[in-house]
């Protein structure tokens, strides 16, 4: 039983797609990476809080703000992190859906006159 548990195949970590591209797709499991990063602010002072992430979410490393005190906070979303932000941001890698479907075409010829134009007579997903 523990064997069949450590057997199992778990999601993919996404380990080998760069950090310093906006997009990429992953060499491992074929997907579309997006790379984000994210700033925890204090919504009564606005500023920054250091973070962790917890089961995938964005949380404070505190309860409490430690310039006000407040316990509301927001997330904020960064195109690219500066060097200043650096010991705030948490990095992401999200996985981007993709639509992935496929179009079959049918085409017919004369058979007694082979120069006249194909016709496509439907065409499906």
């Amino acid at each position: 039983m523990l064997l069949d548990f450590l057997k199992q195949k778990h999601e993919c970590n996404h380990k080998n797609v760069p950090i310093d591209v906006d997009e990429a797709y992953c060499p491992d499991c074929g997907a579309l990476i997006k790379n984000k990063w994210f700033l925890v602010r204090c919504s009564c002072c606005n500023i920054k809080r250091s973070a962790h992430t917890e089961y995938s979410e964005i949380k404070p490393d505190t309860k409490f703000c430690p310039n006000c005190g407040a316990t509301d906070f927001y997330i904020q979303e960064l195109d690219k992190v500066s060097f200043i932000d650096v010991h705030y941001a948490i990095f992401k890698k999200i996985v981007i859906p993709q639509n992935k479907y496929t179009i079959r075409q049918v085409w017919i010829e004369k058979e007694d006159n082979l120069i006249e134009e194909r016709k496509l007579i439907g065409a499906g997903k």
